[in-house]
């Protein structure tokens, strides 16, 4: 007897993604597809009864930076334990690809600074030799050796321009010829299914040696003919990460050049990255909106706290007597933290000459470990230098010297004053992003953002209702990078499922593991109250525990220019 469905799931309550209703209902899933939505009558494979649970598409992550995890973790950890199943990279303009074999080590320490990943582990987790050279390449490597979740893929302005310009692309502006050939790598990655392009302009984004990341040498007339080739593709998206010479002026110009929205990252509390309160930003950004333009800022519904060592200073590291610490290595570093002039210099910096947001954020800084000392873990640096009369600075270089540069200090950027971050959740103007998954991977762990919304601005604040927050998490962000095939339980779509018990669903405490490749850490949430994660209908995971072997075949699909091509019929 022939089944009518693969898999079909009972006893559920149906988000449809849109912000509808929750009704009671079944799904029945054929092929990879929906079949039947509410209603799926006759017999299945395989059936899944959701106790009563919330039945939503897959969650959508349109900010993450696997682009690197991706060839050694084909299971993109951790985000499908939040529900995840599609996720989009390349955010910021840091795709790899392309990148030629002499430029791959230049590549691994521009990683290293702006993704807080070890040159070692991105190395062993690369390999000596990469399965791909230019982007259309890229896209094949990720499809041919499988995925467990979707995946979009953004082409990057400091990958482009490291492969045209070499070890120029930080230094000086593009001339026409190599703004031309830019052009035609960035239409011949559109042609292979890139979802868009991606740039960055953020003083907080600085590479190899110190050097700001090769987008922000760019002019504005170099970004702004790279997002017009867009006009002439298939659809498209430009992410862009705000910064001097690129902000709302620049953002409407870019999106009337390519016909394409622009989304930009990232519009957060108490941050000093753009001109005005938050508030006024968004009032800003809501009135480019309804004048017709599609200039889209990206929220997130979670405090911005990283946790950092001095050897890598990420949170510093857009001041610029910070250069010096940058360039140095490890006994460099720690030669320059014992200078009683550069100590000086940095606390008059910090105390009386900074955005009065991160002067905030500095006087908020904790002791997160030192090693041998578990007396100061998670005491504030204030208190501990106060009680030993010295500067926090002092403090702060001191704990980081006894420990050989391993303490560890956890400092909230933005975003840690709630009643000004439910303004910009509210709004129907902006958008879920920012998780950065696969970056600052031992510094930060957002990937958790989805499960964290539902906990935290759902069940415990009641700002949102589940239908709202659904949708911001699934249809909201994939209509604003065109998804087109899912983000919604329609029929004809794509099946991609999650279950979750609203009473329960949530993200758990961080953890540090040593999973990745060669041994180096992480932070990573854990996940509770997800029921079942299914990608293109295959189960991925049960009760919070993978159903597929990692080694195995797996159902994520490559997403080209925004659908995955040739879903079984």
């Amino acid at each position: 007897m022939k089944h009518k469905y693969d898999l079909k799931i009972t006893n559920g309550l149906i988000a449809d993604g849109l912000g509808g209703p929750l009704f009671a209902g079944e799904l029945g899933i054929r092929q990879g597809r929906l079949v039947a939505v509410g209603s799926a009558p006759g017999e299945a494979a395989q059936t899944l009864d959701a106790g009563g649970h919330v039945i939503a598409p897959g969650f959508v992550d349109i900010h993450t930076h696997y682009d690197a995890q991706i060839i050694w973790d084909r299971m993109l950890t951790i985000s499908p334990w939040h529900g995840v199943t599609t996720v989009v990279m390349g955010n910021c303009g840091f795709s790899v690809a392309p990148t030629r074999p002499e430029h791959r080590e230049r590549m691994i320490r521009t990683l290293e600074n702006v993704e807080g990943m070890t040159v070692a582990a991105l190395q062993a987790g690369l390999g000596a030799e990469w399965p791909f050279e230019t982007f259309p390449e890229y896209l094949d490597a990720i499809e041919t050796a499988g995925i467990a979740i979707n995946v979009g893929a953004l082409i990057g302005h400091t990958a482009l321009r490291t492969y045209v310009m070499g070890e120029d692309a930080t230094e000086r502006e593009a001339n026409t010829a190599e703004v031309e050939h830019m052009q035609k790598l960035v239409g011949e990655a559109m042609s292979a299914g890139a979802l868009g392009f991606a740039t960055s302009k953020a003083i907080t984004h600085v590479g190899d040696q110190g050097k700001p990341v090769p987008s922000r040498a760019a002019s504005f007339e170099e970004i702004r003919s790279l997002a017009a080739v867009l006009k002439d593709t298939d659809g498209g998206v430009i992410q862009a990460t705000v910064g001097p010479t690129l902000s709302y002026d620049e953002f409407t110009e870019l999106s009337q050049v390519s016909g394409s929205p622009v989304t930009w990252t990232a519009l957060l509390a108490g941050a000093a990255i753009n001109d005005g309160t938050a508030s006024e930003q968004l009032q800003r950004s809501e009135a480019l909106i309804a004048a017709g333009h599609r200039v889209i800022p990206q929220v997130t519904p979670r405090a911005l706290n990283f946790e950092f060592q001095l050897s890598a200073p990420f949170v510093f590291e857009a001041m610029r007597m910070f250069r010096p610490v940058s360039e140095a290595d490890h006994e460099g570093k720690k030669r320059l933290y014992a200078d009683a002039e550069f100590r000086t210099r940095v606390w008059e910096k910090l105390d009386r000459r900074v955005p009065e947001t991160f002067k905030n954020g500095f006087r908020g800084t904790v002791i997160a470990e030192v090693p041998g000392m578990p007396e100061l873990g998670e005491r504030r640096l204030f208190d501990v230098a106060e009680e030993l009369g010295k500067t926090p600075v002092e403090t702060m270089f001191d704990l980081a010297l006894d420990s050989d540069l391993q303490a560890r200090f956890r400092m909230p950027v933005a975003n840690h004053e709630e009643d000004e971050v439910e303004e910009l959740l509210l709004s129907k103007d902006t958008v879920l992003g920012l998780s950065d998954a696969g970056a600052h991977a031992s510094q930060l762990c957002d990937a958790c953002m989805t499960t964290y919304l539902f906990r935290r601005w759902v069940r415990e604040k009641q700002v949102l209702s589940i239908e709202e927050a659904v949708r911001m998490v699934t249809s909201r962000p994939a209509e604003v990078f065109g998804i087109t095939d899912r983000g919604r339980l329609e029929v004809g779509l794509a099946a991609d499922v999650v279950i979750f018990d609203p009473d329960t669903i949530g993200d758990l405490p961080l953890k540090r593991v040593w999973d990745f490749p060669a041994g180096a850490d992480r932070l990573i949430s854990e996940a509770v109250g997800i029921d079942a994660v299914i990608v293109n209908g295959e189960i991925l995971r049960r009760d919070n525990v993978d159903c597929l072997p990692a080694d195995g075949p797996l159902p994520g699909r490559l997403l080209r220019n925004g659908h995955a091509r040739q879903l079984a019929e």
